[in-house]
């Protein structure tokens, strides 16, 4: 099977690795990809927002299956004229993206689809989020209606800022806040069978214990000991498969990676929001625990098979993954600084790799920094508090200057 990847993150990163892994993959492509992407494949230069683009390089490849990662893309319509063009692809219409593309949009699915959620407003002007956040009170959330890459999102006591966030942005969605721990599950879908994944949690602001602004996430861990038992049943049956059933109903059938942020509140579960396309960082986690080789369920997805795959298998190993970040991230980050210590934070053992998301190779050939999160250090190991270890163990190894990264990625989780 031939096999083409759109975008050039760590999610990316983690997806190729996974298919690297697969004996049923023969070749791999990804498009525009990174520094470390391009080790495991054979990476080429294109717009990842032009669907035409796309399916040209998808054409000349003869590619089996295409796997585009993320939310921007699919938002655009990249994956449609893939479709008109006979090749299988891994995520939604442009219509059926829009359940991350436009927050009000999503909500409006899960009133259709009976999903729990928060209560909310749209905005679109200065006074209708005053009413929206007094109506409510502190904390406010005030989202953007449109992408903002995981940092439009702003939570806070303020109001003043929380009405200054509703200002700069053209339509606003206002919640009110959910209390409690938070949960992300995937679900691959081929608009019909749903197949949940294993949950994770992720960590949104910048700094130790929760404090800073918003990313767009920095770290994750897998399994989730704290987790009440059949969480993954009970969002399956309340939120996954309403929602694909909603927008079935809609004619705007979901084909690809459905991702629902969950809080787990003292009222129940609540869907915080959803994303059409594997999250990151919590793909590295995910993936590493997948032992189905993740081909044959993205094509099953694609093909509209789903229903005749096995159940999936899953190591009992846990996954912990550090995001190194780069000075004066998420605000102003500062980027062209070489990065060493790579070869170093990988484990020999294969329980630790480094996945590049922020990165490019200069002309001298060494590998740079290209963004705002540069690298995810994952690891696996016998618990959390193992694949902790070792995962900080190679985020040590990591020499670039003036990088940041939180400490305490499933620190309280590992002592349970």
């Amino acid at each position: 099977m031939k096999v083409l990847v759109i975008g050039g993150g760590a999610r990316e990163h983690a997806l190729c690795r996974s298919l690297s892994q697969d004996p049923a993959v023969t070749e791999l492509h990804c498009a525009p990809g990174n520094a470390g992407i391009a080790r495991l494949a054979t990476v080429h230069p294109v717009d990842q927002l032009d669907g035409t683009a796309v399916t040209a390089l998808a054409e000349r490849l003869a590619a089996d299956l295409v796997v585009v990662g993320p939310e921007a893309p699919l938002v655009a319509g990249v994956a449609d004229p893939l479709r008109a063009a006979g090749i299988p692809v891994f995520g939604p219409s442009s219509e059926a993206a829009q359940l991350e593309g436009s927050k009000a949009f999503a909500k409006d699915v899960m009133a259709g689809a009976g999903v729990p959620t928060a209560r909310s407003y749209v905005c679109t002007t200065p006074e209708e989020a005053a009413e929206a956040l007094d109506a409510f009170g502190a904390p406010y959330v005030v989202k953007d209606d449109g992408l903002a890459a995981g940092k439009g999102v702003v939570v806070t006591a303020d109001r003043t800022a929380a009405l200054a966030h509703a200002a700069a942005c053209d339509r606003v969605v206002i919640e009110e806040y959910l209390d409690g721990p938070e949960v992300s599950l995937f679900a691959i879908t081929d608009g019909t069978t749903v197949l949940p994944l294993q949950p994770a949690q992720d960590f949104k602001r910048a700094l130790d214990g929760d404090a800073g602004p918003n990313t767009g996430g920095m770290g994750a861990y897998s399994p989730l000991p704290w987790a009440p038992a059949g969480l993954v049943q009970e969002v399956l049956d309340t939120v996954l498969q309403p929602t694909v059933d909603e927008l079935r109903r809609r004619g705007t059938p979901f084909s690809g990676l459905l991702y629902a942020g969950l809080a787990l509140t003292s009222r129940g579960t609540r869907v915080i929001e959803f994303n059409a396309r594997f999250g990151d960082p919590e793909t590295q986690v995910v993936l590493a625990r997948l032992r189905t080789p993740l081909a044959g369920v993205l094509l099953a997805a694609a093909n509209a098979t789903l229903a005749d795959l096995e159940p999936l298998r899953w190591s009992e190993e846990a996954a912990v993954t550090v995001v190194v970040a780069s000075e004066g991230y998420p605000a102003a980050p500062r980027t062209g600084d070489v990065i060493e210590g790579l070869a170093e934070a990988e484990a020999a053992d294969g329980t630790a790799w480094v996945l590049h998301a922020g990165t490019k190779a200069d002309e001298q050939g060494r590998v740079v920094s290209a963004g705002g999160r540069v690298l995810s250090v994952t690891a696996i190991g016998k618990d959390l508090a193992q694949a902790r270890e070792r995962a900080y163990q190679g985020v040590a190894e990591i020499r670039l200057a003036g990088s940041q990264h939180r400490t305490d990625i499933a620190l309280k989780a590992a002592a349970q």
